[in-house]
Order: structure tokens, then C-alpha cells, then sequence
């Protein structure tokens, strides 16, 4: 095959990137697979400890996606036996240990959404199951015999706690080496990993040297704010926009990002070109620009990445008929309610647009929720149930109640 040149090839690894360590190891090993036409091997690891893909985790998926388009060979780990252990990066305490089988359910969700953004032909999935579960006591031993406690206690998060007295579990310290040791077996020339990850990703260039490989180069990539635009993209806060999610609830929630975030999320979650990116980043510096023009842009970009050009239309028509013209949808869930009447927070939990009734009582509380366009604020309300009642729960759930 014919591979671009080494200066088109960096220009599109460095886009979105953080560090390229050692950045002049990567050229060599790149001018070398060019001369020798013999791809890379590229690896990212994700542990699937829940069943969604959000944005944040496309940011290092596309950038596998940008070395599919340059010839390489992608790896991906799904940490079927890491995700028992929990990686420990980021965390003041140990993270709950996970079940094989739950880990394995999320698994093939994991599977499914990669090929969202992959190229499936060129593609290869690996679980490290194959070789942890193969692997004695001896050749564990082997393994924790190449790092050192004291190596191991210099990574912040592990430093912190031992000064804090905070306890640090003897399986936590086996995450980074699994991690690894995953590279000694597939051979990796680059792992990426978001900026968090550096401690991980680097000694996996030690452990490739203790077994007699090349090292690989470490590529490290921003971690995506969430749609709050402090903490990190997570579904366990809440300020997500999973890659699964329908085209109008991924529509609303990337229109409710903070504006200085517009510019990131073009440059790390969707298909723009470079001249295109720079563009917009003109734009936004326009006294006369809107942002929320380009932030319907963004909206549109993404769902059409996600569920075709036609869906990214429609949920933007369902946008502004909903929120600028003040419509309901045309369709919506229809919930059978067996009772004649029924108390609001009780009847947001029957619905599922809450997940808790702690949570009803906020929203009812916070004026967020409405019957036939009537706002309720008594979380003891009663609703009397007739077929045809609309319930809105926060800015996009509407609920068609039946009786």
C-alpha cells in the first residue's frame, strides 16, 4: 500500500493531540514504515464499566480513526479483565470491583458504537481476557517483578493517598502493568490515552523494554468538558451526549454548551477539516458573530456523524418548533397509567423521566415540569390521568399519558 508522506502524516496525529513522547521516535518509526511499507501498530484500551460510548471517549477513537486513514493498523483492548481492577488514575479511593459478566454485557455495546467511527475491515478488537485468564502465578510474578513500589508511588494519585493515610489496595498497582503488558502482546508501536492516562501509557514503554521490544510511543489526548464545561464529559454526572443518544435529545444537549467550549468540540469530536476549523475559529472572533450559529452547526454536525443528514435536519426542525415556537413533538413515548389520578412525582417515576423521586421533587420544585403546558410546582400535586395528557419533564422528555 501507499502511505502519505511523514509531514502529512504528523500534521493530522498532531491535530487535537496533547504530547507525542518522543515525538522524534514517532518520525523515525513512521519514516520506517514508510520505507519498509509495513503499517504501524496502534492501540488504545477502554474499559467497558458502562454500557454507553459519550463524546468524551470519540476523542480518542476518532484519532484511531485518523491513523486508519493514514494506513496504520489499529488495536483496540477492551479491558474485559482491567475492568475488574478499575483503573485507579484520578481516583482518591479504590473503585468497586466489577463482575466478569457485567463487564462483558457493556462489552458489547462498547463493540457495536466503536464501529460508529472505525472502520470495522481494519479493525481489530482484542479482550485481554485471551492471555490474563492463561496466565500462572509464575508468569504474574514475573510480570510485578519489572516496576518498582517506589515507581509505582511517584504517580500523583497513588502519592496522594499514601500521604493522606487514604488505603491503596495491592491489585490497584497490578492496573498499570496489565495495561502494559497488553502492549507486549499485541506489540504496539503508539498507545494513545487521554492526558490522565501518561503515567499508564509510559510504562508501558518501560515493560516493552524489560521484554526485549521496542518501545512505543506515547500519545496523550485532551480530556472533553462535560456540557457543564468544568468537570469531564461523564455519564455518572450527568453531562453527557452519548453517541447512541436520539438526534433531538443529541441536538439539545449540544446546543446547552458553554460558548467558549464551541470551538474544542469542533477541533476534538467532529469531521472538520483543518482549513474549516480555522474558519471557525475566525468566526468566533467576530464581534458580529452569533455563537449560537455556529453552535446549531455543531449541533447539526454531530448528529449527522451519528444518524445520517436527513435525522440532523429533523432534530433541528423539532428544536424550533418545541423550544422557539413553543410546539410539543409531533411524536412522543405513549405510558399507560392504570389509575385515575396519580401524584406528580409518583407519575414522573411511572414515566422514567427521572430516576428518582428525590429527583421529581427537584424538578416539580424547580418549575421544570409541566401538564398540557400547565406548570406544576407542588411535588404532591395530584393528576387526574386521561388519554391524550401531555407531561413535560425538564426542557426535551414529553410523555403521552394513556388511561
Amino acid at each position: 500500500m501507499s502511505f502519505p508522506s511523514v509531514n502529512e502524516q504528523m500534521d493530522l496525529i498532531r491535530r487535537g493531540t496533547v504530547e507525542i513522547l518522543p515525538e522524534e521516535e514517532l518520525v523515525k518509526k513512521i519514516e520506517r514504515s514508510i520505507k519498509k511499507n509495513i503499517p504501524l501498530v496502534i492501540k488504545q484500551g477502554f474499559d467497558p464499566t458502562a454500557p454507553d460510548i459519550h463524546l468524551g471517549h470519540t476523542v480518542g477513537i476518532r484519532k484511531l480513526r485518523h491513523f486508519q486513514e493514514l494506513g496504520h493498523r489499529v488495536v483496540v483492548i477492551i479491558g474485559d479483565y482491567t475492568a475488574m481492577v478499575g483503573d485507579p488514575s484520578e481516583k482518591n479511593s479504590t473503585r468497586p470491583k466489577l463482575a466478569h459478566e457485567t463487564v462483558m454485557e457493556h462489552a458489547q455495546t462498547y463493540r457495536r458504537q466503536f464501529m460508529k467511527i472505525l472502520d470495522e475491515e481494519k479493525t481489530e478488537v482484542r479482550y485481554n481476557g485471551e492471555w490474563f485468564s492463561k496466565m500462572s502465578f509464575a508468569e504474574i510474578m514475573n510480570l510485578a517483578s519489572k516496576f518498582t513500589v517506589a515507581r509505582m508511588l511517584e504517580r500523583d494519585d497513588f502519592s496522594k493517598r499514601y500521604a493522606g493515610r487514604q488505603p491503596i489496595s495491592i491489585h490497584e498497582f497490578f492496573y498499570p502493568l496489565m495495561q502494559a503488558y497488553d502492549s507486549v502482546v499485541i506489540r504496539a508501536d503508539v498507545e494513545l490515552g487521554a492526558t490522565e492516562q501518561k503515567f499508564n501509557l509510559v510504562i508501558g514503554r518501560n515493560i516493552q523494554k524489560e521484554f526485549g521490544q521496542e518501545p512505543q510511543i506515547v500519545l496523550t489526548l485532551p480530556v472533553l468538558e462535560g456540557l457543564d464545561g468544568k468537570q469531564r464529559m461523564s455519564k455518572s454526572l450527568g453531562n453527557y451526549i452519548g453517541i447512541d443518544e436520539a438526534p433531538a435529545d443529541m441536538y439539545g444537549k449540544t446546543l446547552s454548551i458553554p460558548d467558549e467550549l464551541i470551538l474544542r468540540y469542533f477541533e476534538l469530536v467532529t469531521d472538520v477539516s483543518g482549513k474549516e476549523l480555522a474558519q471557525i475559529a475566525r468566526q468566533l472572533q467576530h464581534p458580529e458573530t452569533n455563537p449560537r450559529d455556529l453552535k446549531r452547526y455543531l449541533a447539526r454536525t454531530i448528529v449527522r456523524m451519528y444518524h445520517g443528514e436527513q435525522e440532523s435536519i429533523r432534530a433541528e426542525e423539532a428544536f424550533d418548533r418545541i423550544f422557539i415556537k413553543k410546539d410539543i413533538p409531533d411524536e412522543m413515548p405513549e405510558v399507560h397509567i392504570s389509575s385515575d389520578e396519580v401524584r406528580i412525582d409518583d407519575l414522573i417515576l411511572l414515566t422514567k423521566t427521572a430516576d428518582s423521586k428525590g429527583q421529581a421533587r427537584r424538578l416539580v420544585k424547580g418549575g421544570g415540569v409541566s401538564i398540557d403546558g400547565r406548570k406544576i410546582s407542588d411535588p404532591f400535586y395530584m393528576v387526574r390521568i386521561k388519554d391524550g395528557r401531555v407531561l413535560k419533564v425538564g426542557k426535551r422528555r414529553f410523555v403521552k399519558l394513556k388511561r
